[in-house]
């Protein structure tokens, strides 16, 4: 059987070597072969686990605060939206939670941004009547409330290695039948023109050519109707190094091996999303912990715990702090929101 590792081999040995984002767009969303388009790859039998498969807290928290936005905002008809749902976790928790809000799924239409055939099953079983979008340019021009949770990692990016004033692209070519990293000629490059100044030689920058377009359009949409993001996912303010890499079975894997058989990710550069969010408002980036700290998952989590024992009890224990430890994912995973100009950011993401 034709492998994509076949595909991508027989492709550079006739054009030449491939960026690296052409190569984690093939591994990721190949119709045959992408790993997106092939599986669910969530969960204990999957290859990872993010927030929502970890405890329905964190939905329930999200939920509250994008209803509290829409309640801040004058309870306007418009869309609830997510960007890659995964199997629907995350808004089924969300559209829990916010049961009790009068008037809040009346007046939101939900809206999912999906690639994956299989995903999009998953969450057509859990959720009430979504509409689905291949990409963000074609959700409704309305007041737009939407959620973000590890999206943007999952996005091709290029790598750049500073050398001198110029800067050399890090490329997947050949070495006999093996796929492996390169580095094209050196040549200054407008684009990094502004990253001479917090670099060296030898420094590595990664560029999402999709990001600014993608939060471009949500920005325009949340400045213009109104709204609110909240953006979570783990990285920093500005990219720095080389933070591709490749899981497979929660273990992790060469990224050039088996293409199409593990999930690819890269840090998130939070400065470009903020920058690309005009004429949107944004906020400064809040841990993953203390935005859910601050929204109360806290007595959430005792108020759960009342009626538990056991392993059960330990489990929710266990959660709870994977959630918001520092030393876990309070402090890896970060936090932005968007909102429109003269309204105010939204709950756990004040000054």
């Amino acid at each position: 059987m034709t492998t994509l590792a076949d595909l991508l081999k027989r492709r550079i040995a006739t054009t030449g070597p491939i960026t690296l984002a052409d190569y984690m767009s093939e591994a990721l969303l190949h119709p045959e072969h992408g790993y997106y388009t092939t599986r669910d790859p969530l969960g204990a039998t999957g290859d990872f686990v993010t927030s929502p498969e970890i405890s329905q807290m964190f939905g329930e928290m999200i939920g509250l605060c994008l209803a509290q936005a829409w309640m801040d905002q004058g309870r306007p008809n418009g869309v609830l939206a997510e960007l890659g749902p995964g199997r629907g976790t995350l808004m089924q928790d969300i559209l829990r939670a916010t049961k009790g809000v009068a008037g809040f799924h009346d007046a939101l239409d939900l809206h999912l941004v999906e690639a994956s055939p299989v995903l999009r099953a998953a969450q057509s079983a859990r959720l009430p009547n979504p509409t689905f979008h291949a990409d963000v340019s074609t959700l409704p021009d309305a007041p737009l409330f939407l959620v973000a949770n590890e999206f943007f990692d999952a996005l091709p990016v290029r790598q750049f290695q500073r050398d001198g004033t110029g800067w050399r692209e890090r490329m997947v070519g050949l070495d006999g039948d093996t796929l492996t990293m390169g580095l094209s000629a050196a040549a200054p490059l407008a684009l990094l023109e502004h990253r001479l100044a917090d670099t060296k030689d030898g420094d590595i920058v990664e560029v999402c050519p999709a990001l600014p377009a993608i939060m471009g359009q949500i920005g325009e949409r949340i400045g213009t109707h109104g709204g609110a993001a909240l953006i979570i996912d783990y990285g920093d303010w500005r990219s720095q190094g080389d933070t591709l890499q490749a899981l497979r079975g929660h273990q992790p894997v060469d990224p050039l091996h088996a293409p199409g058989t593990a999930d690819l990710t890269t840090h998130v550069d939070f400065e470009v999303i903020t920058q690309s969010a005009a004429p949107a408002r944004f906020t400064r980036i809040t841990p993953q912990g203390v935005f859910l700290e601050r929204l109360g998952i806290t007595q959430r989590a005792q108020s759960l715990a009342q009626s538990m024992s056991g392993d059960a009890l330990e489990s929710h224990i266990a959660a709870h702090r994977r959630l918001t430890h520092p030393s876990e994912m309070g402090d890896l995973f970060k936090v932005v929101g968007i909102y429109p100009d003269a309204h105010t950011p939204p709950a756990g993401l004040e000054p």
